[in-house]
């Protein structure tokens, strides 16, 4: 196993399985939402980067978590030139859509934990033979919580994070079919669904205490 990717990983999701992806705000909006995610208990933000304001809103998120002790993350790192922008911005993990032996390289030489996206037994492989066993389910509405339950039996050292299409209403059918942790996205971005958050929350945490 990949150690850095696997202590950073582990250790939030062990206090609450759940990350926050924060696509598409200006930079005021991801820092705001950023601080919604760390005061509802979630560890790790993750800031898509595909544009030039989402990369300045990923530095201002990082700034923002620095101040808490919080994690702040680049997603849809699909190049090794968005890497290294992630490495400039301060990122402390990268995530990916899919799997990319260069990208995944690139990030670890750097120090980043890498979080690729995987959907074939094929990919779960080709991340492992790097040591990455902390991995993306993506799109995992798409793939269904059969699909990680069915990767558990050739790939128990995997660890999925269902990831695409995920809510309030499927995060326990998910966490139930043994995905380790889940992100979420629109459910902290609008208020009637981060007003539900807690309920959420409280269900995973009492199931993890029985």
């Amino acid at each position: 196993m990949n150690t850095a990717s696997g202590q950073l990983f582990q250790g939030a999701f062990d206090e609450l399985p759940l990350m926050a992806i924060l696509r598409g705000f200006d930079v005021a909006r991801t820092v705001e939402v950023s601080r919604r995610a760390w005061g509802a208990g979630i560890r790790l933000v993750e800031v898509p980067i595909q544009s030039e304001t989402a990369v300045a809103a990923l530095r201002a998120a990082v700034e923002a978590g620095e101040e808490r002790g919080a994690v702040v993350g680049a997603g849809t790192v699909t190049t090794v030139e968005r890497v290294e922008q992630a490495v400039k911005a301060g990122a402390g993990f990268t995530v990916a859509p899919g799997f990319s032996r260069e990208v995944a390289e690139a990030s670890l030489a750097a120090g980043l934990p890498h979080l690729p996206g995987v959907a074939t037994a094929s990919e779960i492989q080709q991340a492992e033979s790097l040591g990455l066993t902390w991995l993306k389910a993506f799109p995992a509405a798409d793939l269904g919580p059969g699909w990680i339950a069915s990767m558990h039996g050739p790939f128990p050292q995997a660890r999925f994070v269902a990831t695409g299409g995920m809510n309030l209403t499927n995060t326990m059918e998910f966490l139930g079919a043994g995905a380790a942790a889940v992100s979420l996205g629109s459910a902290l971005a609008d208020p009637d669904q981060f007003a539900q958050l807690p309920e959420l929350i409280e269900a995973i945490t009492g199931k993890a205490d029985q």
